[in-house]
């Protein structure tokens, strides 16, 4: 058999067998749906019959006795209950472990054979079929509420906006383009720009908006959701939102453009009945007449198609999909990376040389070398539901061995993350869920003493923020006890009874390594090197760990990490003759540098009536050479923390194309990689965590010095 086949079968069998798992945990929820039986029946129906025709034939027979006792499931001949579930998600594990080892030998593992004894002990105890028909039928009341599963078609509304800036727009620091950003993000957005009232470049003012946009935004969102994008310029800006017929895909029709024209009131039904009987085009005569404006006529365009293809699309229904190896996508990402470095060298070149046909050129493959970067990066954006989703098995079979009764809430399934970073928050995530279950919750007899429902709640939930993606692990446990948690530290000499620390710092001790405050050592914790994982991991993916904790209520874990380690944007600076990369995520202001500032003795500079420490990143990298007079200095934020890092001059912007440090300088501490820049220099990523963290020891030197 072809191994391409196999490969094929693997990835497709895999895929059902995480569809079975989640079927048959919500299963347990509600044993009497038909509709999960039959889904779950399906799942393995399908699997027995492409095992044995892709030579995985004793996958294809273990499956066979589970897929009896499912069909006496489905016909009333055999109730579902926990044990069977027990058993099928056992099977499920076996059949996912039969396929990866493709074992070409007859003979069935010890596992495998107590499991299909198990199962044709379970099909014996079915009903007969003339018992079945004897019977009268089971009442169904308590499952016909929950048996439809099919989701219903979301309804869409189109939204017509006429969004014109006020002229001082630009001077309170708003990004106007990015306020079609945030409209974009909530549906499918068609914009088209009216210049008809930016003057002639001799009076033009650069500080001014000249600029008006008629936008079309179809969309599952409310109108309330599309006014916030707005909410900070719209008391001073004209704004009009107009809500249009709902998208059901059932219409006889697209709309015609003389009625978008007469809706919009730019042209009266009478002008617009003359016009159509000239027997030409409807817009060249409405322009010609002057009825309309050219600007107003394009608007009118792009709103007709924007509601065709959108209905087209509402009637298709969902959009086909093919399947692509992870690997191609990541050959995918790392070429258009090659581009947008090369992009950049065009783009300096074309500076250089001062060739304005050349410059042009370089500036419109700029857009498309950016559109093809944002494409090729959403390939990669998957939603970190189908993470979210396996965690339902690991809170099930670690409750019940623990003796607890646990629900897990999950909340932002739909939120995407590059899938390299979803791949990596696994075994994080895993911990933490685990430390929330053994250490977090109390057993069902301790949680009614306390007067709270017996069984307890870990809440999974994940929101985009920036450019970054915020996960919290939350349970309604008894919380952290912080005098454990500083007694432990002091045993094991992280801290001396004297020390005295903020509530904040005391509850980020549980990530150092081997810390546990577990009084005995079970399979679940009590060997500390859990929550060390979770810092170090997350930590490696640039992101943070945060805590919150209040006792008899519950704890949080916090994790803000960026959504794709590909490509980031990043503020390019200078120091010396070397150049550094700064992620702009994290970078809030820029401030020039007085001499005073830097050389006052106390590391701490005055940023917005605050203090706040800083450091001089030629001094922290050993820079050679003298530092100028006018030094900048950068503000990033970290941690909620701000300090202050003093370079030599700010370049600007740069998209940057991360590429991973050689093994000489992978423990370079203060640098996360490295980039090309468009003149073929290497400029180094900052690692402004890893600095924010030397602040503390470096305070300590040097008061001791």
């Amino acid at each position: 058999m072809n191994e391409k086949f196999k490969e094929t079968f693997r990835e497709e069998a895999e895929e059902l067998l995480g569809h079975l798992e989640d079927i048959l945990l919500e299963l347990e929820e509600r044993p009497g749906d038909l509709e999960l039986v039959n889904a779950a029946f399906r799942a393995i129906h399908t699997i027995k019959g492409s095992a044995g025709m892709f030579g995985f034939e004793k996958a294809g027979r273990f499956t066979h006795d589970l897929e009896s006792v499912l069909d006496a499931c489905r016909s009333g001949r055999k109730d579902v209950d926990k044990h069977l579930i027990d058993l099928s998600l056992r099977a499920r594990d076996k059949i996912k472990a039969l396929i990866a080892e493709d074992d070409s030998s007859a003979q069935f593992d010890a596992e495998a054979l107590a499991l299909m004894e198990e199962f044709r002990d379970s099909a014996a105890e079915a009903k007969p079929v003339e018992q079945r028909i004897e019977e009268p039928p089971a009442p169904k009341s308590a499952t016909v509420k929950e048996a439809p599963r099919a989701k219903t078609k979301e309804a869409l509304r189109s939204y017509r906006i006429h969004f014109e800036p006020a002229r001082d727009v630009f001077h309170n620091g708003t990004r106007v383009l990015k306020l079609f950003d945030e409209l974009a993000a909530l549906g499918q957005l068609s914009s088209i720009p009216d210049v008809s009232r930016v003057p002639p470049l001799e009076s033009l003012d650069p500080e001014s908006c000249y600029v008006s946009w008629n936008s079309i935004l179809t969309t599952s969102a409310d109108i309330d959701a599309v006014k916030d994008v707005f909410i900070f310029v719209e008391s001073d800006s004209k704004l009009r939102i107009d809500q249009l017929d709902t998208i059901d895909g059932d219409d006889s029709g697209p709309r015609k453009l003389g009625e978008i024209l007469v809706d919009r009131g730019v042209v009266k039904p009478e002008d617009l009945g003359e016009a159509l009987r000239s027997q030409r085009r409807l817009g060249e005569v409405l322009v010609e007449r002057k009825v309309v404006t050219d600007s107003e006529l394009q608007s009118a365009l792009v709103e007709q198609a924007h509601l065709k293809q959108a209905q087209e699309r509402q009637s298709e229904g969902p959009s086909s999909s093919i399947r692509v190896s992870s690997d191609k996508l990541d050959q995918l990402v790392d070429l258009v990376g090659e581009l947008v470095t090369m992009q950049a060298r065009l783009l300096r070149t074309s500076t250089d040389i001062a060739d304005t046909g050349l410059s042009s050129i370089a500036e419109q493959l700029d857009r498309l070398v950016a559109q093809l970067r944002d494409n090729a990066m959403s390939m990669r954006m998957l939603p970190i539901g189908s993470t979210f989703n396996k965690f339902r098995r690991v809170v099930r079979d670690l409750s019940s061995e623990l003796g607890k009764d646990v629900d897990l809430v999950t909340v932002g399934a739909e939120t995407e993350l590059d899938k390299t970073v979803i791949e990596r928050l696994n075994d994080p995530l895993v911990h933490i869920i685990r430390n929330s279950l053994d250490h977090g919750l109390e057993s069902p007899a301790d949680r009614t003493a306390a007067g709270k429902p017996s069984t307890g709640t870990v809440r999974l939930a994940a929101e985009h923020s920036g450019a970054n993606v915020v996960i919290s692990v939350s349970d309604d446990g008894r919380g952290m006890n912080l005098t454990a948690i500083k007694a432990k530290a002091v045993e094991r000499g992280i801290l001396s009874p004297q020390d005295q620390l903020s509530e904040a710092d005391a509850l980020m001790l549980i990530f150092r390594p081997g810390f546990s405050t577990a009084q005995n050592v079970t399979s679940v914790s009590g060997r500390g090197v859990g929550m060390d994982v979770v810092k170090r991991e997350i930590d490696s993916l640039g992101g943070s760990v945060s805590v919150e904790s209040k006792a008899g209520a519950g704890s949080s874990i916090v994790l803000k990490i960026p959504l794709t380690l590909a490509i980031i944007e990043g503020l390019l600076i200078r120091v010396a003759d070397e150049y550094f990369v700064l992620p702009l995520s994290v970078v809030e202001a820029c401030m020039e540098a007085t001499s005073s500032d830097t050389s006052n003795g106390t590391h701490l500079v005055r940023y917005r009536d605050d203090m706040i420490p800083f450091i001089d990143l030629k001094e922290y990298f050993a820079v050679p050479g003298a530092a100028p007079d006018g030094r900048q200095i950068v503000v990033v934020n970290v941690h909620d923390n701000r300090i202050g890092l003093v370079v030599d001059a700010v370049i600007g912007d740069n998209q940057t194309v991360i590429k991973p440090l050689g093994r000489m300088f992978r423990d370079a501490v203060g640098l996360s990689g490295a980039t090309i820049l468009g003149d073929g220099r290497v400029a180094l990523i900052v690692d402004c965590m890893k600095i924010a963290d030397s602040i503390p020891e470096r305070e300590q030197k040097a008061r001791a010095s």
